[in-house]
């Protein structure tokens, strides 16, 4: 019963981000709105994180096998896809190194920035 409700509380953050997402017309998909609502929702102790913590925990082990279909639907469509693979490949360690960078420059500002607080 335990996991039921556990279960039931994070699908209930992911209808109500659904119908934020519905009211809401900008191009940002609704498990990120869920994201943010249920870490508002920790963050201010509307969900406590005992309610959700064991789902959470399995939901997280059995994450590499909510891959698997949509890596055989691209292996699928291989065909298809195979006049914008190089392009794709080029964006995406682009885009990764890019992230990387900004993430290592926000983390460096930040430290600075609380070294000079701590003074």
């Amino acid at each position: 019963m335990k996991y039921l409700r556990q279960i039931g509380v994070i699908l209930l953050v992911s209808f109500i981000a659904e119908l934020v997402r519905l009211l809401i017309p900008a191009p940002i998909p609704a498990s990120i709105y869920g994201l943010i609502i249920l870490f508002l929702c920790l963050q201010f102790r509307i969900v406590k994180l005992e309610s959700i913590e064991e789902t959470g925990n399995f939901l997280l082990a059995i994450m590499p096998l909510l891959f698997v279909p949509p890596t055989v639907g691209l292996i699928d469509k291989w065909q298809s896809l195979r006049s914008i693979a190089a392009p794709a490949v080029l964006l995406i360690i682009f885009g990764t190194l890019a992230t990387m960078v900004a993430t290592g420059a926000a983390a460096q500002f930040f430290l600075r920035r609380q070294d000079r607080g701590n003074r």
